[in-house]
Parts: C-alpha cells; sequence; structure tokens
C-alpha cells in the first residue's frame, strides 16, 4: 500500500512539474556535435535521387549531398532537401503542441501525418513555429515530413539572402524540438529594466479566462528571490499584459560587468501555478544621444568590434556552445567589447554567451546590398525582435545591410520591443548615426571635421589575408576617436570563412579571395593582427617607448574602459634574461617579479605605475609588464628591451668565432676574391663586388648576391681589398638611383664585419641591404626581437621582445593557415640564426631598429588586381632594413590609410649599418 501511494505521489509530483513548464523534446540533435539520423532525399547534385540518412541539424552540403553556393548569386544550385522523421507522441491529452525550427534554409514546408501544419517558411536564419496540437496522434507514432527548398519562391529572399557576399547552404541547420505546454500558457515576453531599477516585462499568455493571476518573481542567477513577487490580474483582451515594479540599486549589465537576472513568469490560477517560465535579463539603459553618443547606463561607451559570421569550416552554419563560448573568449582577449551579427541573426545561444560574458551586439536582419520585400519582412522582423529582444546584449537593431534596407520596415522592430532599440541602416547616416563603410583616412578625416551624427562605422579595416585589420588601425583609430561623437567601429571580419569541401578531398575553400577576410582562421587560428589589436585597443593603455637610461620605474598609463576603475586591475612585472643564440631553448631566465600597486584611476583618467623595480634592473635584458582585467584575464603583456643592441652584440662577439689566430690569406681567380679566415673561405665576385657563397671544412653556405642597395639600382664603381694590420679588409662603392659603400672586415679569431653606407632620394617602399639565399634549403630561423609574428610598417604592435624560433612554412595568411607565418618582415632583431640544411649560420647587429627580411612571401592563389594586400620586398631573400613596407585592406592602398602607412622620404641623407656574420655553426 506505501509503495502504491508514493507511486501515485511521485506521478502527481510530475505532473504537477510537467503542468507549469513548458517541455521541450528534441526531435534533431541540439548542435554538430550531437545530431540525430534523419531519412533524407537531396534532388540533385551529389548523393542525389535515393533516399539515406542525414544528420540534423546540419548544412547538407558539408553531409556531401547537393552542391556549394558562394552568394552573388553564382554557381545557382536550386536542389530540394527531403526530410524525414518518425517520433513518438506522449500522453498530452489537454495540453498544446508547437514544433518549433530554429533555422533552415531557406523555403520550408512541413507536414505531420500528411497534413501540412502551416504556410511554407521563407527565411533562413529565423526561429518558425507551428501549432500542431491537432495534426499529432496521441501516445502513438507520428511522421513529421520536411521538404527544404534551397532556392526561395519569394524573390526578395533569395536577393536578400542568397545573392549575398558569404556562403548560402541548404538545410536544417539548427534544432527542432516540439514545445508541449498547458491549455492556458505565456507564449513569450519582452523586458524593459533600464538601469535606474525601473522594471517593466510584458507577458504574451494565451486563452486566459479572466479568472487568473500573472505573478512575477525577480531572481538572482542562484535562485536568491530579489524583492517580492508582484502580479497583475489576468484580462483575455488585450495581446500582451504589463507588470511593473522598481528595485533599489540593481547590479547593472554592461560587457565590463555582465550582471544577470532571471524573471519567473508564472500564470496562476486557484488550483495553483497553471505555467510558468523563466528568462535572463538584465538591468542597463541604453541610449542614442543625438549629436552626442552612445550610452550605457549613462556614461559614454566605444564599442571595438568585429563582424563575426555563424561558421565553421566543417559544419557551415550548424555551430555548437563550444564554438559560442570560444569566439566570445577570443573576442574578449583581443579586448574586444562589441560584436556585429554579421549578416543575420546567429544562434540564440550566442546571444546567451553575450550576454553572460559580456559584449555588445548589433542584431541584422539579413540584407547583404538587396531587401526582403514587405510582405515577408514583417514577418521576419517580427520572428528577429521577438527571439532576442530579453537579450541584454543585443543594443541595436540593423535592418539589413549596404543597401539592402527596406525603409517599411523601420518601425516594426519597436512594434515588438518595448526598450525601443534604435534600429539602424548599417553604412548609412540614419537616425542619428554615421555607419559609413570602409572610408579612407582622408575621407575620416573629412567626417571627423564636419561629423555632427554618432560616429561608429559597422565595417572598417577589411582584413583581406594578411591586409587591414591591425594594419593601419592605429592611425584609423586614433583618428577616429577624434570625432566630436565618436562611439567606436567594427573591423570586418572575425573569421575567415572557408569551407573545407567535401568534394574536393577536404580542400579549403574560401570561394576565392571572397571569404579570407578573418582575424582569425577558420579553425580560429590566430594572425598577426589578433595581438596588433590587442594592444592597440587594450583597456588598460601604456606607449610602448623604449625604456633608456632615464627610466625611473615609472610607467605612465591610460584608463580607456568605460566603468572599471584601473585599481580594480592587476599588474605583474618580471626582469628576465634571454638564452644565447647557441642555447638548446628559447625561454627566458626569470630574474625578478613584482607586483605593483594599481593606481586608482577612473575611466579616461591618466597616471603612473610605479614599479619599484630592484636596483640592479638595468643588468637584466628586458622588462614585461602584464595587466590582468577585474575577471583576472589578461588585457596585454608589454616588452621592453634593456640591453641595447650594442651590448647584445659585445656579448656574442665575446664568445662566437673561433680563439685560434691562424693568420689571414687570401686567392684569386680571373672571376672570384677568395678570403681564407679560421678554416673558412669567403668568395666575392671581382665584378660585382658582391659575396659569392662561403665554403667550409663541413660544405658549402650558399649566401650570395650581396650586399645590394634594397629596391635601388646601382652599378659597382669601386672594388678594393687589402691587408691592413692583421685583418684583411674589402671595400666596394656603388652608384646609381642610390650610393652604398661596403666594407668587410676579416680578423682572425672573430666573426666577419659588414660595415655599410647608403643613401637615396625620393620615396621608398623600403631601404637597407639584401643578400640571396636559396628557399629550398632554409630550414628555419630563431633571433631576438619582436615575435613571433612578422610585421608591416603600419602593424608593428602586439609582437613581444624575446627570442622565437619558427621552422620554414609557406603559409599565406587566410589561404593556407600554419602561423605564425615564416615569411616577411621582422621587427626589433638583434641577432638573427639561419637555419638551413648546408650549416646554421649567425648575424647580429649593434644597431638599433633593424628589420629583418626573411624571403618573400608568396602571391595569394585568388590575389587581387588591385595588389593592395601584396606589399613591396626587395628582390633578395635575406634582408637587413632600416625601413619596410606597409600593407593595404581590400579597398584601400596603402597610400590611402594614413602616416604610419606612408613610404619613406628620402633627401640623400647617409645612413650606417653594421652586421656581424658569424658561420662557425655551433647554434642549436
Amino acid at each position: 500500500m506505501k509503495k502504491i501511494l508514493l507511486q501515485l505521489l511521485l506521478s502527481l509530483i510530475c505532473f504537477s512539474s510537467f503542468s507549469q513548464q513548458t517541455m521541450i523534446k528534441y526531435l534533431s540533435g541540439t548542435d554538430k556535435d550531437h545530431t540525430v539520423q534523419w531519412d533524407f532525399y537531396c534532388t540533385a547534385g551529389r548523393k542525389s535521387g535515393q533516399w539515406t540518412k542525414i544528420a540534423v541539424p546540419s548544412n547538407w552540403e558539408l553531409q556531401g549531398f547537393g552542391a556549394y553556393n558562394y552568394g552573388h548569386d553564382k554557381d545557382k544550385a536550386s536542389e530540394q532537401g527531403l526530410y524525414k522523421y518518425e517520433f513518438l507522441s506522449g500522453n498530452w491529452a489537454n495540453k498544446r503542441v508547437s514544433i518549433v525550427f530554429e533555422g533552415s534554409m531557406t523555403d520550408t514546408k512541413v507536414l505531420i501525418n500528411g497534413k501540412e501544419a502551416g504556410p511554407v517558411h521563407q527565411g533562413s536564419f529565423y526561429r518558425f513555429k507551428y501549432d500542431i496540437t491537432d495534426l499529432i496522434k496521441p501516445n502513438d507514432k507520428n511522421l513529421l515530413e520536411v521538404t527544404v527548398s534551397k532556392m526561395s519562391t519569394n524573390t526578395s529572399v533569395n536577393t536578400a539572402e542568397r545573392k549575398s557576399d558569404f556562403w548560402v547552404f541548404g538545410g536544417i541547420f539548427r534544432p527542432v524540438y516540439l514545445e508541449i505546454v498547458p491549455p492556458v500558457f505565456i507564449e513569450r515576453t519582452a523586458v524593459n529594466a533600464k538601469a535606474d531599477g525601473s522594471f517593466q516585462l510584458d507577458v504574451y499568455a494565451k486563452n486566459l479566462t479572466g479568472d487568473e493571476l500573472i505573478e512575477v518573481q525577480v531572481q538572482k542567477l542562484n535562485g536568491e528571490n530579489v524583492g517580492k513577487p508582484f502580479s497583475v490580474k489576468a484580462d483575455p483582451g488585450p495581446d500582451h499584459l504589463e507588470l511593473k515594479n522598481n528595485f533599489a540599486s540593481p547590479l547593472l549589465w554592461s560587457a565590463e560587468f555582465p550582471n544577470l537576472y532571471q524573471t519567473v513568469v508564472s500564470i496562476k490560477n486557484q488550483q495553483g501555478v497553471v505555467h510558468q517560465m523563466k528568462h535572463k535579463f538584465g538591468f542597463r539603459t541604453v541610449e542614442l544621444r543625438i549629436n552626442d553618443g552612445f550610452y550605457i547606463n549613462g556614461t559614454k561607451v566605444i564599442m571595438k568590434g568585429s563582424n563575426r559570421h555563424s561558421f565553421w569550416p566543417e559544419s557551415g552554419r550548424t555551430l555548437s556552445h563550444e564554438i559560442h563560448v570560444m569566439d566570445v573568449r577570443l573576442m574578449k582577449e583581443m579586448n574586444m567589447n562589441a560584436v556585429r551579427m554579421s549578416h543575420y541573426p546567429p544562434d540564440a545561444d550566442f546571444l546567451d554567451v553575450c550576454d553572460s560574458l559580456g559584449l555588445y551586439v548589433l542584431d541584422e536582419l539579413t540584407g547583404w546590398q538587396a531587401k526582403y520585400d514587405s510582405e515577408v519582412g514583417h514577418k521576419l522582423v517580427k520572428e528577429l525582435v521577438v527571439r532576442d529582444v530579453n537579450h541584454p546584449s543585443v543594443v541595436f537593431w540593423d535592418n539589413g545591410n549596404e543597401g539592402g534596407w527596406n525603409t517599411e520596415l523601420d518601425n516594426d522592430y519597436a512594434l515588438y520591443d518595448p526598450q525601443k532599440r534604435i534600429v539602424i541602416h548599417p553604412w548609412e547616416k540614419f537616425n542619428g548615426t554615421d555607419t559609413k563603410h570602409y572610408q579612407d583616412y582622408k575621407a575620416i578625416e573629412k567626417t571627423v571635421a564636419a561629423g555632427k551624427e554618432v560616429y561608429f562605422p559597422t565595417e572598417f579595416m577589411h582584413g583581406l589575408y594578411d591586409g587591414g585589420a591591425g594594419a593601419a588601425l592605429d592611425d584609423f583609430w586614433s583618428l577616429m576617436m577624434k570625432h566630436p561623437h565618436a562611439a567606436g567601429g567594427f573591423i570586418w571580419a572575425f573569421i575567415d570563412e572557408a569551407v573545407i569541401r567535401t568534394d574536393k578531398n577536404g580542400a579549403y575553400d574560401s570561394d576565392g579571395n571572397h571569404g579570407a577576410d578573418g582575424i582569425v582562421g577558420p579553425h580560429r587560428e590566430k594572425e598577426a593582427s589578433f595581438y596588433t589589436i590587442k594592444e592597440i585597443w587594450s583597456p588598460v593603455y601604456i606607449d610602448p617607448k623604449p625604456i633608456d637610461g632615464n627610466f625611473k620605474g615609472g610607467i605612465l598609463v591610460e584608463n580607456r574602459y568605460s566603468f572599471t576603475n584601473l585599481n580594480q586591475c592587476t599588474f605583474k612585472w618580471k626582469l628576465v634574461k634571454f638564452p644565447s643564440a647557441h642555447a638548446k631553448t628559447t625561454a627566458a631566465t626569470i630574474v625578478a617579479t613584482g607586483t605593483p600597486a594599481a593606481p586608482g584611476l577612473k575611466p579616461g583618467e591618466k597616471g603612473m605605475i610605479q614599479l619599484s623595480l630592484p636596483s640592479s634592473w638595468s643588468k637584466n635584458d628586458a622588462l614585461y609588464l602584464t595587466a590582468y582585467g577585474p575577471d583576472k584575464r589578461e588585457i596585454f603583456t608589454w616588452s621592453w628591451a634593456i640591453s641595447t643592441p650594442a651590448v647584445v652584440a659585445k656579448k656574442i662577439g665575446s664568445i662566437s668565432g673561433k680563439t685560434g689566430k691562424s693568420g689571414i690569406k687570401t686567392e684569386q681567380t680571373d672571376e672570384s676574391l677568395i678570403v681564407k679566415n679560421d678554416g673558412i673561405h669567403y668568395y666575392f665576385d671581382k665584378a660585382t663586388g658582391y659575396i659569392q657563397k662561403v665554403v667550409k671544412p663541413s660544405g658549402t653556405i650558399s649566401l650570395s648576391g650581396g650586399p645590394v642597395l634594397a629596391g635601388i639600382s646601382s652599378t659597382l664603381k669601386e672594388f678594393t681589398h687589402k691587408s691592413l694590420k692583421g685583418q684583411y679588409v674589402i671595400e666596394a662603392e656603388y652608384q646609381g638611383t642610390g650610393s652604398l659603400h661596403v666594407k668587410w672586415t676579416f680578423t682572425s679569431g672573430q666573426p666577419v664585419k659588414l660595415e655599410y653606407q647608403h643613401s637615396q632620394q625620393g620615396d621608398a617602399d623600403f631601404t637597407g641591404i639584401t643578400f640571396n639565399y636559396p628557399e629550398e634549403k632554409i630550414t628555419g630561423m630563431k633571433w631576438l626581437g619582436r615575435g613571433p609574428y612578422r610585421v608591416w610598417q603600419n602593424r608593428l604592435k602586439g609582437q613581444q621582445f624575446g627570442v622565437w624560433h619558427k621552422a620554414y612554412n609557406n603559409s599565406i595568411t587566410g589561404e593556407t593557415f600554419e602561423y605564425p607565418e615564416f615569411k616577411g618582415y621582422h621587427a626589433e632583431v638583434n641577432w638573427a640564426v639561419i637555419e638551413n640544411k648546408e650549416g646554421p649560420f649567425m648575424v647580429y647587429t649593434p644597431d638599433k631598429a633593424m628589420y629583418l627580411q626573411m624571403l618573400r612571401p608568396a602571391r595569394e592563389k585568388d590575389a587581387m588586381r588591385n595588389n593592395n594586400v601584396e606589399p613591396a620586398f626587395p628582390e633578395g631573400s635575406i634582408g637587413f632594413l632600416n625601413t619596410i613596407s606597409a600593407i593595404g585592406n581590400k579597398f584601400q592602398s596603402a597610400s590611402q590609410m594614413g602616416p604610419q602607412s606612408q613610404k619613406g622620404r628620402h633627401n640623400g641623407e647617409k645612413v650606417n649599418g653594421t652586421l656581424w656574420f658569424d658561420f662557425s655553426g655551433n647554434y642549436k
């Protein structure tokens, strides 16, 4: 008897719980890693014409079906996917059952047990549902049939979505599930919780009889009640009921402090709770103050963001919670505080992550240079806003993109949004905003001078291949922040949108140069611009000027947060010594560490961090300073060289070369001068003055063809050589469009010394000297300098000073994804070991600010005709340069991108340099 009573009690509890909460029954899987097999038939393309199985959710191209399509209406494919899935219904008597699709591309027709669930849904990125209560068979098997047409029968849907500049796929790519609710239920809510503690909740309930009560309890996320519940008597008449309250001193939501609460909304009658729904929300006020700026909670905020496609190379638009968290954390790691949805609403879970980790979101209706018609547009705006309205992270609604604005839809957003968020037209001056895309530097200067609207370009710094993104950002950002109503900007783009083709043996495909725009690769591989952005957008701003003998341990700092006092951050410094070029390791030895007091600086204030270094600090090689935010995550690590290149060179010279003094001998042929020193033979071409090769007992080192004045045509005027005070000296004089004087000095027991002086007239992409070495023989490099990534003249920030090592690769940014790239310019190099198949050799310098050119990056397979992102390089393969070239972006050449991007102007000034070459080969 007790057992029967217990079972009855448990059944009543389960029934009570079931009757109060919405029951979710997944018919598909939940994400790309958790799928369910459905029956599937593809009408055309690969694996078509037969019934088989497919993972749901997924894009069918990535499962081997149909044909791939990049937008622009290119390679148009119009296959359909026919889905079948049988599910078992439960004891759902006296319940309402809806089937929900989170996203399906593109036109979707749904049948339950052979009957249409409702009209065909059009639009790929939107949640839609059908009430199927009257179509399902209770406690029985039910057949779901779905027909998904890749191309829409609505022309405007195709022009808005499928002619766009991004991959356009097919299939049920987001989850499908059933919602089971009682007859009287809460359909949805819409919150407006402001920074002053005022609270309004619009409750949309269905089938009210009038004898119910709608009650709201605000809670912390741990379930602790905040204040008392408040309620309103049910009224079946209006489409929604408003519940209002005020809360004293709530914790506010912002990207810096993403404090969240939850609402527990209940419909009650005399028998108890009929239905209950929970939603997270945040207290915060969003304002666009006309001719002023963008404000959160009464504080002016600068948005630092990027444009993010929902994309993964193996699964297309079908993602996972782990990917959403990864992406938001990567953005936060770059010191971004904002993200723009490009060019469609993301998975709802992505917005949940933005809510919890803290990013300002621009949520966007699809429309890339073309718009939905009003008939379908009205429906899709409602689906967008109704789904996303309660996310505190969403601060703007974007009504399409770059001309994809149906202005008849502008007023629709407010119909479903009690917060009345501002609607913008990305790329247009509209509603008090100026979001113009891809202005060059001079155009921004004009905008800054005359701008009245709140200014935040929703796309800028187009990151094609290795161009844009971080390149020239320092200049652009400094200029943009001078706008009287600056509100930030959004870099294009976050991800390289390169799909792994199931029809091309797993090859990456970014549709040529269309999708290779990311700051990170398709699997989120970090490119160099990632770190440049991280430094420039650091909310703890430190000017990384070099440390000199006048340094007293104080570091100038500026607080660029919006809400955080700098004393909420943590700072740590360390003094290090670097291993020599002969060591097996690249790891620095930490000599001393410290935790300086964080200064109490409010947002916008400047001050000083006193490091309190030990008195012996100057005897170390470098100083590192790391800032950590209130969340204990690294903001950035700055690094300064302490030992000068001259001091480093002196240390190297004391251990390099040979100790024996065997004397120096020479030999001549008709073509060559051969200098023999310490068992190594150095060959020089008497006709050109260039080194030809270096021959050791162990083999030949193929260094040749230099030194040549980089990028300058010149002719040998004089070549002399002589013995001088136990040394042997070779000198060469070159004249042409530039002049170069070269002096080689051979001393027994020491590396070879090269001194040079050059000058030139006019504008130049780079200056310095180069040599040749066969690329096919190079295997790697180790160096002391900034690294590990290459730099451009307009992208020097973000790299740390240290000892680095890279194995050879031929990676092309945005096309192949092995980072850091081997080829290119490297900054602040003190010494470098060139690893090769013949025998490693080292070059070092006592000069400051030397750039090492390591080979020349390969040309992109689908390079743009304008060559904006293919900077000039010297003809030589290894260069030692004083200045280097800048890089442009997709739309602008480097010359259009600001002061740091300009060619150097030279008026015949003489530049001196010194290099030491050590061919002894004692390097690990």
